[in-house]
């Protein structure tokens, strides 16, 4: 066969790296290994202690508050301040009558700062952890892709958001079954509804605040993909949180206030009401998913991008 007749060898491509890549390798991960991608995430982020130190932190909240309440109601009297003057979390004033409103207060206590923060150190610690320990490099060696790699650690970061919350919700109820009377309950409308709809409006409640911390982990992910320091990227989210919820509580800021991701998150208190009251759980939500597109646009902008050097 003349030269002219031989067949043309491939070939091989060069990635953007600077890799040589096979034709024949395959380009695409097959959805199996993306899941195992999942869970090799979810494994690596439960199985570390200070995941389970802030899950600990989280689940003795509803210990503390129910063991205040229970002491300073000891003797018969009614906890202080009532349930809407001012005088700690919503419906702490009715924990003593029915132990299922712990579950409710433990949540309303543990929104503003404790599970925010949480939330914070998991998903600043997403990509900048992997970058400061110099696994980065190695999990993008494997057929992940940064987009895949991204959309892993932001899927892992929601589940997060549910356990921490679902941690808190079950720890109280444990709490509250066992040092106060339960059965039916009372809504803010005044109606009576049975102990076992109150459990199902305290798991809604507790996906809603679930749903409330989307926006926060959209930020973190997105700070987490400008440095590579991992605890620069935990203290910088948490920062924005404190400094966001200040900001949410300066009157001269009416008109900017309802598009704090925080400004909603007291909402969930709505669910008790009778009928459900869905005006501003769906304003929280929508801003939520808001905050998520614009930060996760963000951080796949930014990820997609930058040089990984480790």
């Amino acid at each position: 066969m003349s030269r002219a007749e031989a067949p043309e060898e491939p070939t091989p491509r060069v990635a953007a790296s600077g890799a040589v890549r096979d034709p024949g390798a395959a380009r695409d991960p097959s959805p199996l290994w993306s899941l195992g991608l999942l869970r090799s995430e979810l494994l690596t982020t439960f199985r570390r202690w200070r995941t389970l130190a802030l899950l600990a932190v989280l689940a003795a909240v509803p210990v503390l508050v129910g063991i205040a309440v229970k002491i300073e109601t000891s003797d018969g009297s009614s906890l202080g301040g009532g349930g809407g003057g001012g005088g700690g979390p919503a419906f702490i004033a009715q924990i003593s009558n029915n132990g299922l409103f712990l579950v409710f207060t433990a949540l309303a206590a543990t929104l503003p700062f404790f599970l925010p923060m949480a939330i914070g150190v998991v998903a600043g610690d997403a990509i900048a952890g992997e970058s400061s320990a110099g696994t980065l490099r190695y999990l993008l060696v494997a057929p992940s892709g940064r987009s895949r790699l991204l959309l892993t650690k932001y899927a892992t970061v929601l589940a997060f958001c549910l356990a921490a919350t679902l941690v808190v919700a079950v720890s109280a109820l444990a709490v509250g079954a066992l040092l106060f009377p339960v059965g039916d309950l009372i809504t803010i409308s005044g109606t009576r509804i049975t102990y076992t709809e109150g459990l199902g409006r305290a798991l809604l409640i507790a996906l809603v605040v679930a749903a409330s911390l989307v926006g926060v982990a959209a930020l973190g992910l997105f700070v987490s993909t400008l440095t590579g320091s991992g605890i620069a990227a935990m203290a910088t989210t948490v920062g924005l949180l404190i400094t966001v919820q200040i900001l949410d509580q300066i009157p001269q800021l009416d008109a900017l206030r309802p598009y704090f991701f925080s400004h909603y998150w007291l909402s969930f208190a709505d669910v008790m009401r009778e009928p459900v009251y869905w005006d501003d759980l769906v304003r929280n939500l929508g801003l939520q998913a808001l905050y998520a597109a614009v930060f996760g646009s963000a951080a796949w902008a930014r990820f997609t991008t930058k040089d990984i050097t480790a």
